[in-house]
């Protein structure tokens, strides 16, 4: 950007030292009902947003170049550019045109910055998905140490944990945060991780993780005097909670929003899931990015954001706490044998808005009335929740009870101060209920009733003067005035009147006074719009303060709603899926029988298919061998359990007719095939990593599911690396595992090693087409059906029959060791020398040979039904 030479306006020059002070931001500078962007900024984002790209002015002899975006329509902008990747610094006119005015005739308008837009600080609901969360993540390594912080600042959830940068990548796959805070510095060592997350990188000078201040920043900012009140946590951990700190006062200028007490959480908390296995499994996300198809989409069933909010975080981070899963579906229990409180709590439930980001948004002053009333309503709601709650609840609910309760002084504050359906802005007024406040009311009635006042003191000055052709009159001159006839004037002057009346002004046939009671209602009434405004703003205020004071008990109150919410919502998916309660303990154990996959299970509900259950029995033999065709279903059982012990550690009931589950500490994918071109990588080179994780992290109390390793090489170099891989899971790891391959040889290994049992999908052949029977049975497959799949997929009807030689030539050189394959490929003829082999067609079916003798014009009614029923018994 140039620079300001003598040229430069005195508008331009304030918009240039502003923006030197935010370089890496677009800078919307206000200018009344616009924000207008200048110079690369405005080129930037006019591409961005797909804008008009105008010019204003000269600057160093050349065109400015502009553009803009109304202000009331901002947010929608500011969602594109945070989408785009860029940071945007608002802007704002701190002052009127006519008070910069009064410093001078060409004074500038005050501007500031009063915010910085970035992905991790956004509020906004039109910004926001209510159903997520949006955090903002910290991560930094004091002394070999490293921790990891993070905020919802919508919310004001605030975590921390001990993070190596090994686990960086995990646990910023569980979270999906927006945006990560490292060093300025020390980007590179991290840019890799943040980017496979989908977080944007975001850098802060050392000061701000320095622990030693941080520590005083933070007791600051809780006002405390020591920090042990919330735990103890080590100088990593302050650093990066001080991190965040300093970011989101930089980013709102100060003004803080309502963050809880930070929570600690320990490592060995929750099921340790990497990202290739979130990936695989579709927790959360589907594999093309959206909720749409994943585990989360297909079993959320809860009526408020909060509670949708929590179902991710749970599903995300599956507990290894078993007190805490067997109090989760003690809960979930109780309301499956009452299915009537269930659904009567979620109709409730449907009434409850989002008590978290409305006092957010009140804290960092971007909400409005509707705030407070969603705030109201939420209260009333949850009394009324509370009368639905009997006695003997399990602990959970109990809990959850007693935070609905003792919020009646603030809801009658509330329902006493607001209107039913009050506006979304303050100032647009309006909101205050009638009655609350006796000068609003009577601002409002100058306001709203002008005319009838002046018509009241119209009579009332004709009684007193006994003048009754006496008008109130009014004109842009004299503004309200009494006019009479000159008959009456000498009159109205003469003693005792003219103590009342004052005389104004004289016409050839009129007389004008005026009273002081007269004056200061006209400046009342013109002040009346303006002056209801103000006293509403105030009122807005002083509840604002209230709601605040109270911000403690109406968090608790907060999470109450999304824990009750969440139990209903599961309790209700189990009795309407048919899902059972699991055994979850410290054990070993992992007997699944009749287990089904749920989002296979919905998408074949819909096409009105069945999904055929299938047991896994991994506590005497850990480890299952599966063989089988392709399209047999091997993936989908696979994935069917991963997901079961995570829906089982989160507290929930799962899609079985039994259960028995030890607990799982890590949960291992490696199913499904893709490259990572920008890294250079095949898909071999990515399943050989992704397997290489596994072999090095997994425990014994793991659960493992991997599928066709070794399949993107040579085929001896495949089996060998399979080979080897099974082995050490099964000797060094000794963890639970399903192994499917394709692999037959290696079904040899279950003779050898003790933890290992073959299993395989059914398959049926019918005239030469395979037919999935998709259930799984000990034991193993004889072959892989690749050619009749290849042949269901809609390959060449020459390309198959040309495979089928290809095969039996090999697999009959093998039985026979009729020499080496590329002998036995030699003696092929030649695929290019052969004629195109005929279509092969089916002999007739009974069917065909039936349908052939029937002439539908000579059927009866009764014949034709009589040949259907026929034709059903032949099929």
């Amino acid at each position: 950007m140039s620079s300001t030479k003598g040229t430069t306006t005195p508008m331009m020059a304030q918009y240039l030292e502003i923006k030197a002070e935010h370089p890496d931001a677009l800078l919307f500078y206000r200018m009344g009902d616009f924000y207008e962007m200048f110079f690369d900024d405005a080129i930037a984002a006019a591409e961005a947003l797909d804008i008009a790209l105008t010019k204003r002015g000269k600057h160093d002899d050349q065109d400015i170049p502009m553009c803009g975006v109304p202000h009331h329509a901002a947010e929608g902008y500011f969602l594109t550019l945070i989408r785009k990747g860029f940071r945007v610094a608002v802007c704002e006119q701190m002052e009127s045109p006519a008070e910069a005015k009064k410093r001078g005739y060409k004074a500038v308008v005050k501007r500031e910055v009063v915010r910085l837009v970035t992905p991790g600080t956004l509020t906004e609901d039109s910004l926001l998905d209510a159903r997520r969360h949006n955090f903002l993540a910290a991560f930094h390594v004091v002394r070999n140490e490293g921790a990891l912080a993070w905020v919802d600042i919508s919310t004001g959830a605030f975590h921390v944990m001990p993070c190596s940068g090994a686990q960086l990548g995990p646990e910023l796959a569980r979270l999906t945060p927006r945006e990560v805070i490292v060093v300025d510095g020390n980007e590179a060592d991290w840019a890799e991780t943040v980017s496979d997350s989908g977080a944007t990188l975001t850098t802060l000078g050392a000061a701000a993780f320095d622990s030693t201040s941080g520590e005083k920043r933070l007791c600051k900012l809780y006002k405390v005097g020591s920090l042990d009140a919330f735990g103890s946590f080590k100088r990593a951990e302050i650093a990066v909670m001080s991190a965040v700190a300093e970011y989101l006062e930089i980013t709102q200028r100060g003004n803080l929003p309502l963050l809880r007490a930070p929570v600690q959480e320990g490592q060995s908390a929750a099921m340790q899931i990497d990202a290739a296995t979130r990936r695989s499994l579709e927790l959360t996300r589907a594999m093309n990015g959206g909720k749409q198809g994943s585990l989360l989409h297909c079993i959320d069933r809860t009526a408020t954001a909060g509670g949708a909010r929590l179902l991710e975080r749970r599903l995300a981070s599956p507990s290894c706490n078993v007190n805490v899963i067997m109090d989760r579906q003690d809960a979930i229990a109780f309301l499956t044998d009452n299915t009537r409180l269930g659904e009567d709590l979620r109709d409730a439930l449907r009434g409850v808005h989002d008590l978290d980001r409305a006092l957010s948004r009140l804290a960092l002053d971007r909400g409005g009335p509707r705030d407070m009333a969603a705030i109201r309503n939420t209260i009333g709601q949850a009394g009324a929740l509370w009368a639905h709650l009997p006695e003997g609840l399990p602990d959970t609910l109990k809990t959850s009870a007693q935070d609905l309760t003792g919020h009646e002084a603030l809801f009658d504050l509330l329902d006493q101060a607001l209107i039913a359906e009050p506006p979304l802005l303050s100032r647009d007024g309006g909101f205050i209920a009638p009655d609350y406040d006796a000068e609003l009311d009577e601002a409002r009635k100058l306001r709203d009733e002008g005319r009838s006042v002046i018509a009241g003191m119209q009579a009332e000055y004709i009684e007193t003067s006994g003048v009754s052709s006496l008008k109130i009159k009014h004109n842009n001159v004299l503004g309200y005035f009494i006019e009479t006839t000159a008959t009456h004037a000498d009159r109205m002057m003469a003693p005792p009147l003219n103590e009342t009346f004052i005389h104004r002004q004289t016409t050839a046939n009129q007389v004008r006074f005026t009273t002081v009671a007269l004056s200061e209602i006209e400046t009342r009434i013109l002040n009346a719009g303006g002056r209801a405004l103000e006293i509403e703003k105030r009122l807005y205020s002083s509840l604002t303060d209230a709601i605040l004071a109270e911000a403690g008990p109406l968090g608790a109150l907060a999470r109450a709603l999304s824990e009750i919410d969440l139990t209903a919502a599961l309790a209700h998916l189990a009795v309407t899926e048919n899902w059972t309660r699991p055994k979850v303990d410290d054990s070993r154990a992992f007997d699944i029988t009749g287990g089904r996959h749920p989002v296979v299970e919905a998408a074949l509900q819909k096409e009105g298919a069945p999904f055929i259950a299938n047991d896994c029995g991994l506590t005497d033999t850990p480890i299952w061998l599966l063989t089988g065709p392709n399209m047999a279903g091997k993936s989908t059982f696979l994935r069917q359990n991963a997901l079961l012990a995570i829906l089982a550690q989160m507290g929930s009931f799962v899609p079985s007719t039994s259960a028995h589950i030890g607990i799982v500490s890590q949960l291992f994918s490696r199913v499904g095939a893709s490259d990572d071109l920008a890294r250079g990588r095949s898909t071999f080179m990515v399943e050989m990593v992704e397997t290489a994780a596994i072999l090095n992290q997994a425990d014994d109390r793991a659960l493992v599911i991997l599928d066709e390793i070794g399949r993107g090489t040579a085929t001896y170099d495949g089996l060998s690396i399979a080979w080897a891989t099974l082995e050490h899971l099964h000797d060094v790891n000794r963890c639970r595992a399903l192994f499917a391959t394709h692999y037959h040889e290696m079904s040899a290994l279950s003779a050898k090693l003790d933890g290992v049992d073959n299993a395989t999908v059914a398959v049926k052949e019918w005239e030469g087409d395979v037919i999935f029977l998709h259930e799984v049975k000990r034991g193993t497959a004889d072959r892989s059906y690749g050619v009749q799949v290849a042949r269901l997929a809609g390959l060449p009807p020459v390309v198959v029959e040309r495979a089928k030689v290809v095969l039996e030539a090999l697999e009959k050189g093998e039985r026979e060791g009729g020499g080496s394959r590329k002998a036995i490929i030699d003696d092929l003829p030649l695929f290019a020398a052969t004629p195109a082999p005929v279509p092969v067609t089916a002999a007739p079916s009974e069917v065909e040979e039936a349908l052939k003798a029937v002439f539908p014009d000579d059927l009866t009614p009764k014949e034709a039904l009589a040949l259907i029923y026929e034709l059903k018994n032949k099929l």
